[in-house]
């Protein structure tokens, strides 16, 4: 059964930096890419990074490009999403996702499981 665990959300000012993390288990991590999605209050899920299954790709949505940065260790099975400079709009829950795809994909439904997600307040 696949398990994936996000930890790291929390209250940040704006401009301020967090650091999320996705533990995976019961999975082949390396054979799989990740990715983050998010949603905010009374929105619609959203796509915010991916990558594929050796770290070589990465994909960004564009109101995150140049702040955000995902990445992979395949030794510990662990997908990070660094969050700089962040914004007010950034608050969301944040949702890590699996997918047996190993090219890294932007569409939600070629992600077969999730997290139960961490949740991001960015506010003064």
């Amino acid at each position: 059964q696949v398990q994936l665990v996000e930890s790291g959300g929390g209250l940040v000012l704006p401009g301020g930096s967090l650091r999320l993390s996705c533990a995976a288990s019961g999975l082949t991590f390396r054979t799989h890419s990740m990715g983050w999605f998010r949603q905010a209050p009374e929105r619609e899920r959203e796509f915010v990074a991916t990558i594929n299954w050796n770290g070589g790709r990465t994909y960004y949505a564009e109101s995150v490009k140049g702040r955000f940065t995902i990445s992979r260790d395949n030794d510990k099975n662990t997908v990070d999403l660094q969050m700089n400079s962040l914004k007010p709009e950034d608050t969301a829950v944040y949702y890590c996702a699996a997918s047996s795809l190993i090219e890294a994909s932007m569409w939600a439904g070629d992600f077969g499981s999730w997290g139960q997600g961490t949740r991001v307040t960015v506010s003064s």
